[in-house]
């Protein structure tokens, strides 16, 4: 994504603006957490989120024109956008682990995403309260779990298969907070679409799904849910993206044991490219997570809270599609309504969650 402000066309100016915004936001409201994967305010209001504050000596004069261009931009549209991106940065990830290993690559995109934000943030640890860089710390182990899971479950399972067993994670969340009986009926339907995806399912050879990638997949939805709770603190005590920022970097450093060796055998083998994986590896990294999280930060800014849920929940959808398109993954019947079970699933225990 360019990052030219003087010769980009008006939409990748916009993209690249509404980064800027979010990684510039200002402190979150309890209750409504600056997180990864697009965030989960369990106790936020209902209506759109105040705009964001123009800080004086922050944003002037050009720069702060720049700021404020993304307004124009529809917010549902930020929030498809980021999701595409992160799933686009999933497939692209795959071809990666050939040279590198599942373990190495996510260990160096895990890296290069805490180098960029924490050159971009410089998160301010002073007179932080234990308990919240604790928080921070098991956020990003959560995460670290989450991501190295899905990988190893993207590499065995279709990528639509492997996101809708990891969205349970969401989903469960939020059938847990329910406060109506009612709820029972979203978690039946999103457990028919789950026995769809494992006991009809074909694997990418169209025999059976492979039983570690499923059990990859539903360790990634329980990290997901822990992530999902510990970034209700970490969105709550830290500014912007400074939360984001440590927990990446702790996310990086405990899959370091596991992938360093993995990544850097892959890099010094005679046959290797070093610089152009690397390379590979930091776009990748942008585009997952550090470019869709700030257009989703953005967008959660500026729209209900109730529409960001019913559009996150289109995500296996989204998984699927982009699976087909960039990997050639072709689902059959049985995995598509598993797959419209769940998103129904979470559609509905949104719309009705607060009635």
């Amino acid at each position: 994504m360019p990052t030219s402000h003087t010769s980009e066309t008006p939409a990748a100016s916009s993209s690249a603006a509404a980064v800027a915004e979010a990684l510039a936001m200002p402190p979150s409201p309890k209750g409504e957490p600056a997180g990864e994967r697009g965030s989960w305010r369990r106790g936020g209001a209902s209506g759109p989120s105040a705009p964001p504050e123009v800080h004086p000596g922050r944003s002037t004069g050009r720069f702060g024109k720049v700021l404020r261009r993304p307004e124009r931009i529809p917010a549902p549209l930020l929030c498809l956008t980021a999701m595409f991106l992160v799933q686009t940065g999933i497939a692209l990830s795959k071809p990666l682990f050939g040279p590198l290993g599942v373990s190495g690559t996510t260990f160096l995109r895990l890296g290069f995403a805490a180098v960029i934000l924490l050159a971009v943030t410089r998160p301010k640890l002073r007179g932080k309260r234990p308990r919240d860089l604790a928080a921070a710390a098991l956020l990003g182990m959560a995460s670290a779990g989450m991501t190295f899971l899905f990988a190893g479950a993207i590499d065995r399972l279709p990528m639509g298969t492997a996101a809708t067993i990891e969205f349970l994670g969401p989903l469960a969340v939020a059938l847990v907070f329910a406060r109506r009986a009612s709820h029972l009926l979203w978690a039946l339907l999103a457990a028919a679409g789950v026995a769809l995806l494992t006991l009809l399912g074909e694997g990418d050879g169209g025999g059976s799904l492979d039983p570690v990638g499923l059990l990859y997949a539903f360790g990634a939805a329980a990290c997901y849910a822990l992530y999902i709770l510990f970034t209700d603190k970490v969105g709550a005590a830290f500014q912007g993206f400074q939360g984001l920022a440590v927990s990446m970097t702790v996310g990086a450093l405990t899959l370091a044991p596991f992938g360093l060796g993995q990544a850097w055998h892959g890099l010094t083998v005679p046959e290797a490219s070093p610089v152009a994986l690397l390379a590979a590896v930091a776009g990748v990294s942008l585009l997952l997570p550090v470019i869709p999280y700030a257009l989703e930060m953005t967008a959660l800014r500026r729209m209900p809270q109730r529409v960001f849920s019913v559009l996150v929940s289109l995500e296996p959808a989204v998984s699927a599609l982009v699976g087909l398109v960039v990997l050639g993954q072709l689902l059959g019947a049985p995995q598509l309504a598993g797959i419209g079970c769940v998103v129904a699933a979470s559609v509905g225990a949104t719309l009705t969650g607060r009635r």
